[in-house]
């Protein structure tokens, strides 16, 4: 049975009413490509180095991705408490962050690599940074005995020795031959 058209009508109206709205947000941030990586208007695994080099996006996620993970153990803690943040599927949010955000670091990681070949003794820093990391996620479990002043330490005292390894890859460049020496302002390339 074929719809007459005094049904038809209203049928088109309510679909150009639905279909205005989807058109009308256009405004909307769109999906980009922000500090070589795709995603929204922000970026989430480099927010401070949008635009700029593989190795800044690289720096400045490992000090970002650190944090939020550390964020979501401190939830874990204030929801549990210390003794019990590690108990059964208590630490499920923390072990989540940190598999994500290995996986987020990934590009970023390999990119700055790529761009330190200027200076082995940068790949090398860039390498030992990135073991540090590893090492401070998976270190941020609470010990056994630990006071809160002593976890709070410990896992504060993270940002130092990376901000120490980051000066160091810095000047490691810096140093590298003016030939082979990456500029300052060059923009990165996205990881493949």
């Amino acid at each position: 049975m074929p719809i007459s058209p005094t049904r038809l009508l209203p049928i088109a109206l309510v679909a150009a009413t639905l279909a205005v709205p989807a058109a009308a947000q256009s405004y909307l941030p769109q999906s980009r490509m922000i500090g070589g990586n795709p995603g929204p208007a922000h970026n989430y695994i480099c927010p401070n180095a949008d635009g700029g080099r593989a190795l800044d996006c690289y720096l400045d996620a490992v000090r970002h991705l650190y944090t939020m993970c550390r964020h979501v153990k401190s939830i874990e803690i204030i929801e549990f408490g210390y003794e019990a943040s590690d108990r059964g599927t208590n630490s499920a949010k923390s072990e989540y962050c940190v598999d994500k955000q290995k996986l987020n670091i990934t590009r970023p990681y390999q990119a700055a690599l790529r761009e330190a070949t200027v200076s082995k003794q940068a790949v090398d820093g860039v390498r030992g940074l990135h073991e540090l990391w590893n090492a401070s996620l998976v270190a941020l479990k609470w010990r056994p005995g630990e006071s809160d002043d002593d976890y709070k330490s410990r896992t504060a005292a993270v940002y130092a020795a990376i901000d120490e390894r980051i000066v160091a890859i810095r000047q490691y460049l810096a140093g590298a031959p003016a030939g082979r020496a990456v500029a300052a302002g060059t923009p990165a390339k996205a990881p493949r």
